[in-house]
């Protein structure tokens, strides 16, 4: 490797771009081309980066594979940052795969930790277990280890575990502080390092991931309804609720639990609706009246409203046979529970008509309709409705036309998203 490029690795290294891009900027050989799409990556001019990136993967030779596979990899956690959601996976795939074939230890890493990151964000948990499931992060340099370590405590919060998650979360900033800038990082082209490898000096990005991770553990996570009072619940809370042995009405999932024991509602919007009512009320009653405009938005209550509920009342006792009756009262309904002592509603920090593509948005990154569709599971239209309904309240604001449209919100403060973002919770 000539001594440009090396300096120019070096450079990259440090954090300088501007430093890189002075001895490279000219050429156009592969090795300078991959080290200008890092260093226009560093610099945020991603599109700019995935250009330069792609050219580089097709100008090193095939007997150049692992330079090819770090392109790769680097053009997947720009696809990943920008949220380009549609980025072909299985890419990534293979040229992780091509690193571990040919001992490229770090990078390799790197790109099981994009693959996990990105399964995280459409909820795919079991997928992402998998993907770590006997990987030992022990070899790795404390930058790729804390990267690993963030991973797995993202699998252990999002399933509200909370112990582990927090353990994890502490290996990770023990590693984020050990690590040091390698002497020959983000060389695309050449020896050690690599553009797929976590940006390892100084590691301000890392650090920064770590102290997220940290924030998303400490900031109340939902809202806890009960006796008519409500207050805000931390992610342990919450974990700890859904152990207690009460029978919790749960608004994020819209599923009724009582410990390990859980009857989804989610297809059933109007029995939750009742449901849920019953549970605020409790151990007091719901009048009829309420009911009806609660579970059918109707403002006056007629025959045919009364005849409708008794139907969704049935429905919801067979429901929730296992867990509570549904008993009728002079005035209307409450809900019994056989076997817990305490009933109370697990709510939304925030509660609104779109509040999953606000839970994603929150991170304050910039997302496509598209991308937003893959990772709620809901059609393009349906999220573009959703986006302009949000966009006329004012809470999302858009930039870019066409394809190249994103929408974006600023980071709302005690807004986590773990509850509202998918995945399933614990026994579900």
């Amino acid at each position: 490797m000539d001594s440009l490029i090396t300096a120019a690795a070096h450079a990259l290294a440090a954090g300088d771009p501007l430093g890189a891009l002075k001895r490279v900027a000219l050429r156009d050989d592969a090795p300078a081309l991959a080290l200008r799409g890092i260093a226009m990556a560093q610099l945020g001019d991603l599109n700019r980066a995935k250009v330069l990136l792609k050219r580089a993967a097709h100008a090193f030779s095939p007997r150049e594979a692992v330079a090819r596979a770090r392109c790769i990899v680097a053009e997947a956690e720009i696809a990943l940052v920008s949220r380009d959601l549609a980025w072909p996976a299985k890419a990534l795939d293979t040229a992780r795969a091509t690193l571990e074939k040919h001992g490229d230890r770090v990078n390799a890493a790197h790109a099981r930790n994009l693959e996990v990151r990105r399964l995280l964000l459409i909820g795919h948990l079991d997928e992402a277990e998998r993907r770590l499931d006997g990987f030992d992060p022990s070899p790795l340099p404390p930058a790729s280890r804390a990267a690993h370590e963030l991973a797995v405590a993202g699998i252990a919060i999002r399933r509200l575990r909370t112990g582990p998650g927090r353990a994890a979360r502490a290996r990770a900033a023990r590693a984020a502080r050990a690590a040091r800038m390698p002497p020959r990082a983000a060389q695309v082209g050449g020896a050690s390092g690599g553009g797929g490898a976590p940006p390892a000096a100084g590691i301000p990005a890392l650090t920064a991931e770590v102290e997220s991770a940290s924030l998303v553990l400490e900031t109340p996570a939902a809202r806890l309804v009960a006796r008519g009072e409500e207050r805000p619940l931390l992610l342990d809370e919450v974990e700890a609720l859904l152990a207690s042995g009460a029978l919790v009405v749960d608004a994020c999932r819209n599923v009724v639990r009582v410990a390990d024991t859980v009857v989804s509602l989610a297809t059933r919007p109007v029995l939750f609706a009742v449901a849920r009512a019953l549970a605020e009320a409790w151990p007091g009653d719901v009048a009829r009246s309420t009911l009806i405009a609660r579970a059918f938005r109707g403002k006056d209550a007629d025959e045919s409203h009364r005849a409708r509920l008794r139907v969704e009342i049935g429905r919801l006792r067979a429901e929730l046979r296992s867990l509570a009756d549904v008993s009728a009262t002079k005035r209307g309904f409450a809900l019994a529970p056989r076997r817990a002592g305490e009933v109370v509603v697990l709510a939304p920090p925030v509660e609104d008509d779109h509040a999953a593509v606000l839970a994603f948005l929150a991170d304050g990154e910039s997302w496509s309709s598209s991308a937003l569709a893959i990772a709620l599971g809901a059609s393009s239209r349906t999220v573009q409705r959703a986006l302009e309904q949000l966009a006329q309240s004012g809470k999302v604001q858009s930039f870019g036309r066409g394809r190249a449209r994103r929408w974006m919100t600023p980071p709302v403060p005690g807004f986590p998203t773990i509850l509202l973002l998918p995945g399933p919770l614990p026994g579900y």
